[in-house]
């Protein structure tokens, strides 16, 4: 539960952009001017004028002056949010898809070219929020196992169809291409650890010592042998 305080903030004369980190919660409140959030580590809860919502990586939200909000995050969350004065398109709670050239805090755009994308980004509906935390965790601590497309999108509670379109949408790449890097980096730092080919293999959720040799060499560009002797 985000607890309640009202108080509100002064109003802006022009748009300004930072990136902040949070973690835990924060007192519900509201500004004199609008605010643009989305996530560029994590996710962050929201509680909106009194409904549940939430920013990532790929769903930001315009919140209009004056409208009660409080967040929820874990630790190392980072937004970027941008304090924008009152104007036309900002007077509306709306979610978007956040447009690429902003997902990079480095971006040499001002606040207001930062504005204006956002301004011409697509209205999106309520999203399924997606714990990557959560699932990393979960998948690294049994990287031996099977995980099909099917098994993660039943951790989530989605269909297929719903976790990858959502799961793209937020990582940038397909399930099985991120659970391929999970494996091949928990295998890359065994091996460089001394761990025997094999046995990294199999811990690694590959079926056989060829078959990781194979996909180090093909996705990282070196073999077993070189990444030991990196001992």
């Amino acid at each position: 539960m985000i607890c309640h305080t009202a108080h509100t903030h002064a109003a802006l004369d022009e748009a300004q952009t930072s990136v902040r980190s949070y973690s835990g919660e924060h007192q519900a409140h509201a500004h004199g001017y609008a605010q643009i959030l989305f996530a560029l580590q994590g996710r962050m809860e929201l509680e909106v004028g009194g409904r549940p919502s939430f920013v990532d990586g790929a769903c930001g939200m315009v919140i209009p002056a004056g409208t009660d909000h409080g967040y929820l995050a874990p630790p190392q969350t980072q937004v970027l949010v941008i304090d924008v004065p009152m104007a036309p398109g900002l007077d509306k709670l709306r979610r978007f898809a956040v447009p690429p050239p902003l997902r990079y805090p480095q971006s040499s755009l001002s606040a207001a070219a930062q504005m204006a994308l956002v301004l011409q980004a697509p209205t999106l509906l309520q999203r399924r929020g997606l714990d990557m935390q959560w699932l990393q965790h979960r998948v690294q601590a049994a990287l031996h196992e099977s995980w099909p497309t099917a098994r993660l999108a039943t951790l989530m509670h989605l269909s297929v169809a719903q976790f990858h379109t959502r799961f793209v949408e937020l990582v940038g790449t397909t399930p099985q291409d991120w659970l391929r890097s999970l494996r091949l980096d928990a295998a890359v730092q065994q091996l460089k650890q001394g761990t025997a080919l094999e046995a990294t293999a199999l811990r690694c959720g590959y079926a056989s010592a060829s078959a990781l040799a194979y996909a180090l060499r093909r996705d990282r560009g070196v073999t077993s042998r070189q990444l030991r002797e990196q001992r």
